[in-house]
Formats: structure tokens, sequence, C-alpha cells
């Protein structure tokens, strides 16, 4: 058997381009929640509003990005903005001392994300061999993922050196922030994209006519799940209400991801070879048995079981939903279709985080997790209708 050749090194610079950003963002997230709700003292409602104007903020931006990026055939310089803007407002967090400058600092980090998120994805869609693109967006969600754990563990370990000190680790957040640029500056190429060849604006009704059927049904899935996947401040939330010490909060994002990164490569590796709408119905009931999971616990080991299935899911969807945008979208359309689909998702989550903590504060914990069970388990009457489009 012939062994299978590296993926291009560019593949391996963006997915620790993710690495480091996420680092620095994971260290300052896995503690915010419990920042805004106790040393500034707002509620529950608060953490869900704060979340969800950050994907407001970053709704337009995420879709005009990617039709800038079709535009202009320029991946690289729209995700360098936006991780530029994103390392920059770290130290806001740090220097925040009231709710305002929180939500000011949340809102630009948002921006930042939102310029980036198409052509980054693009982009990875566009080095990777066409028959290992579930691979390459598996490699590049695991190590996302990988610094999404080492973010809380360092903020954790930070935490008990310093005594609770959140400022301190606050401003040490900002240094991977900074690395994740010079990364992708230095070790990453411009890609040249072939533009349209029509002469259609790219969200226009004829350009977007030009999307099967297959991109529309994966919009409507992904859309879906995100309302039913609410922020990760929630778990947190959920496993300190439940009697897990302060210093031991990040220990909720760690678990998570380490379970995410550890099976987001394989399962893309999967998805080149196996059925994509199998696991994409066995990532959507495995995130309604994670909500139910959360739903009733009455001690951290039933959270921690939550949690776990929480970063199954995670691996089982992410990856693969971005590969299904990639194979359905037109290449000279694809930054314009990550761009609906962040779009779609980041609307969805604006809704889902806001609901849940409305849901949260009048009826508690049991009801807000439910209710992401009940609309998970919805999306599994649709799943067969990508298949059918598929086939």
């Amino acid at each position: 058997m012939t062994p299978r050749s590296p993926l291009p090194a560019a593949i391996w610079a963006l997915g620790f381009t993710s690495l480091f950003m996420d680092v620095s963002s994971e260290m300052i997230h896995a503690l915010l929640p419990l920042y805004i709700t106790g040393t500034l003292g707002a509620g529950v409602f608060a953490v869900g509003l704060i979340e969800g104007i950050a994907e407001a903020a970053a709704l337009i931006v995420k879709l005009f990005s990617g039709v800038i990026s079709d535009i202009t055939g320029k991946r690289k310089a729209l995700a360098l903005l936006g991780y530029g803007l994103a390392a920059l407002t770290k130290p806001l967090f740090p220097l925040a001392s009231s709710l305002s400058v929180v939500i000011a600092a949340r809102f630009i980090d948002r921006i930042g994300k939102g310029i980036r998120g198409a052509p980054r994805d693009a982009l990875v869609a566009d080095l990777a061999p066409a028959e290992r693109r579930g691979e390459a967006f598996g490699l590049r969600q695991s190590l996302d993922s990988i610094g999404a754990f080492i973010g809380p563990l360092i903020a954790m370990g930070l935490l008990l050196l310093a005594h609770d000190n959140i400022i301190l680790v606050f401003w040490i957040a900002c240094i991977p922030a900074f690395f994740s640029v010079a990364t992708l500056f230095v070790f990453v190429p411009e890609t040249n994209v072939k533009k349209s060849a029509t002469t259609h604006f790219p969200l226009s009704r004829s350009a977007l006519r030009l999307m099967p059927r297959p991109f529309w049904i994966a919009l409507a899935i992904s859309a879906t799940l995100s309302f039913a996947r609410v922020s990760d401040a929630f778990l947190i939330l959920r496993a300190s209400d439940l009697g897990l010490p302060l210093a031991f909060a990040p220990f909720v994002l760690i678990a998570m991801n380490i379970v995410y990164s550890a099976l987001a490569w394989p399962v893309g590796v999967l998805a080149d070879r196996l059925s994509r709408p199998l696991l994409l119905a066995l990532g959507t009931f495995t995130l309604a048995a994670a909500a139910l999971s959360l739903s009733i616990a009455s001690s951290l080991a039933v959270v921690a079981v939550g949690i776990g299935l929480w970063g199954v899911h995670l691996a089982l969807t992410q990856g693969l939903l971005a590969t299904l945008i990639a194979d359905s979208a037109p290449a000279s359309l694809r930054g314009t279709a990550f761009g609906l689909f962040n779009l779609a998702s980041g609307v969805a989550m604006l809704l889902g985080n806001a609901l849940t903590g409305l849901v949260w504060d009048a009826k508690g914990a049991d009801s807000a997790f439910l209710l992401s069970a009940v609309v998970a388990t919805t999306i599994l009457l649709v799943v067969p209708l990508m298949k059918s489009a598929r086939s």
C-alpha cells in the first residue's frame, strides 16, 4: 500500500495559526464568564447577551469578507487583517474595569474573527487536494482545538500560581495572539484564485443560483446546530453551579477540547472515505445526548459525561460541515459560500445564546440544556435530505 503523502505545509501553518490564536482566546474565554458574574457582578443573562453581541458583531463582516476574497482573489491578506485585529484587541481585556469595556473588547475581537473566518477556510479549500479536503479541514480543526485546551490549561495553572489573579492571566494571553499573526504572515502563501467567469456580484441572485441544493441543505443544518450548540460559557457555568472551584473552571474547556482535538483529524480522514450524512447524523445525535446529560446532571460526574460528548459532537461535525461547503460551492464563489456559512451559524448562535440565557435565568440550567437537546434532535429529520441530494 502506497503511503499517503503529507498535506501541504501551508495547511499545517494555517492550523498552527488557529492554534496560537485559540490559546490566547481560550485563556481569556475560560475565565471571562466568572469575571463577568463574579468580579463585575452581572447576571447569567449578561453572559448570554455579551456572547450574542460578540457574534452579532461579526455577522455582516463574516459574509462580506468572503465576498471580497472572491472579488479580489486575496484570501491571505484578509485573513491576516482579521487575525491582526484580534491580536491588537487582546490587551483590552486586562484593562477592562466595567462591563461596557468587556462588551467593546468582545465586539472588536469578534470583528477580527469575522474578517478572517471565510477567507481562511477558503484558503484551506484552495490549498488542499480535492480528494483530501476532509482530512485538511479535520487537521485544522484538530490543531485549533489543541489550542483551545492548552489555553485553559495554561490559564488554570497561572491562576493557581497567581492566587486567582485573573488580570495577570489576561495579560499573558496576549503573547500567543501575536505568534499567530507571525505564523500566518511568514508561512502561508497568497493563493491565485481564479475569478468567476461571470460578471455577477457574488451576492446577486444569479450568482447565488450557482450554489447547488446540497450547499443550502448543509447551510440549514449548520445553522440549526449552531442554535442548539450554545456558547462554552454555559458549560463553565453549569459545572460551577455544581461545585467546580474557580481555579478549576478552565478544566471544562480543557476536557472538551482534548476530546475534540483527538478525534477531529481522524474524523476528517473518515469523511473522505465514508458516508458524510451518516457521520453528520451521528454528530447531531451526540449533541442531543450531551445537552440531555447536562440538563439532568446533579453531580460533576454527569457534567463530565456531557462535556465529553460535547467534544465528540464538535469533532464529528465542524470539519465535516466545512468540507461539505467546500465540496458543494463553485471554486470562484468559495469565499462567499463560507461567508454565508459563517453568517447563518452566527445568527443562529446569537439567537441560541440569548434564548438560553433567558431560559436559564427564568427556569434554570436543566430547562436551558433541555431546549438544546430538543433542537438538536429535530435536525436528524433533515439529514436524510442531504443524503438524497448528494446521491
